[in-house]
């Protein structure tokens, strides 16, 4: 049995958007020089034990500034949302046009060689996943999808098992896994093509997101300032 309820359509468009943006990102982190994820950390992790097993401390350093990075990019994304759950009228514009000048840093240092620009690509993918943490009761994340699958893993056991379940999570998440694979398949093209120019592109989706977001925001403060009544 399914259970709706209405989603606005922003939430759709925002999370495909999102998701989008960080896997473009993540594939030209796995394909640039040092062939590291950078919009999720369980790899990283798994990589900082393999080289200190293993004496690689250049490898293993490098690893752990990506980590610290993501962690700072967090950091960031808190301090200026300062809220959790997903709601519109936050400051959402902010933190993706800060998003889209680390990318934009991130390609500078990148063209020149130095391990700085994986760490601010880090960084963005760290403040764009702690933007949302939750909608409707659900987990959100776009920047990495195993809590996702998992997530639809138990809900069809449950709908199998004839238990109530969320459309929502069905509709959200197979967005979400579409932006993130469309996103990974045009970093990927891209870098064959640009090389780490292809980050623009991310650069570009979060920046407009951040415009456009920030515009909606001011109509809507103008319109509940010129009629207090409407909600």
């Amino acid at each position: 049995m399914l259970k709706h309820h209405p989603t606005p359509n922003w939430i759709y468009l925002g999370g495909l958007t999102l998701a989008t943006t960080a896997g473009a990102i993540n594939a030209v982190g796995f394909l640039g020089q040092h062939h590291q994820a950078l919009s999720h950390l369980t790899g990283t992790v798994t990589v900082l034990g393999l080289e200190l097993a293993r004496t690689g401390y250049g490898v293993a350093l490098h690893a752990f500034w990506i980590l610290a990075a993501f962690f700072f990019g967090c950091l960031v994304s808190g301090a200026i949302i300062r809220q959790s759950s997903l709601r519109l009228g936050r400051r959402y514009g902010v933190a993706l046009s800060l998003e889209s000048a680390l990318l934009l840093l991130a390609v500078f240092f990148l063209r020149r060689g130095a391990n700085v620009g994986d760490y601010l690509a880090a960084m963005a993918c760290g403040l764009q996943n702690a933007m949302v943490t939750t909608y409707s009761g659900s987990a959100m994340r776009t920047t990495h999808i195993t809590g996702m699958v998992t997530d639809l893993g138990i809900a069809c056991g449950h709908f199998l098992r004839g238990t109530e379940v969320d459309w929502f999570r069905f509709r959200m998440y197979g967005v979400l896994l579409l932006g993130y694979f469309a996103g990974a398949l045009l970093g990927a093209l891209g870098y064959e093509r640009w090389g780490y120019d292809t980050l623009l592109f991310p650069a570009l989706l979060s920046g407009v997101c951040g415009l456009g977001y920030t515009l909606v925001k001011h109509r809507d403060h103008l319109r509940s300032r010129a009629n207090p009544r409407l909600p």
